[in-house]
């Protein structure tokens, strides 16, 4: 199973999850799975619809919202906040590293003006990830 790290109450962030995984994620308590990686970025990498079937046969939520860095857009972000925000409980989201899913969540807290771009990153660094240098982006999504 992949490391996580915890970057609020409701969210952590890993690698890539494999349906085996699941069933000790449900047992850890989460709620949620929330698949930021794209289907076929490397080989044996489990497809998104193999993690969907283990998460519900556990009866976890699960939700494929794939980032691909080029293709990065406001609506993502929105959809990232809007899972995690519905689920009931702990959520985690993956990718390949959990980069991924660490920046749509800096982008989602940016965005909705939750706290400051310095606390952001650092609450980041603080979970083992350096996005400063995404700052000038973080800061975009702040200040739409």
């Amino acid at each position: 199973m992949p490391m996580t790290a915890k970057l609020s109450t409701k969210l952590e962030v890993s690698g890539q999850v494999h349906p085996e995984d699941v069933p000790e994620l449900a047992r850890k308590g989460f709620t949620a799975i929330v698949n930021n990686r794209p289907d076929g970025e490397e080989p044996g990498q489990p497809t998104a619809e193999e993690v969907r079937a283990a998460a519900e046969a556990e009866g976890l939520a699960y939700v494929h919202l794939p980032m691909i860095p080029a293709e990065l857009s406001s609506e993502l972000v929105s959809n990232f906040a809007a899972a995690i925000e519905r689920s009931p409980g702990p959520v985690l989201a993956h990718c390949r590293s959990g980069m991924r899913s660490v920046l749509l969540w800096a982008l989602a807290e940016a965005s909705g003006g939750s706290q400051p771009v310095d606390q952001i990153l650092a609450q980041a660094a603080g979970a083992g990830f350096d996005i400063s240098r995404m700052r000038p982006l973080i800061e975009q999504f702040a200040a739409r």
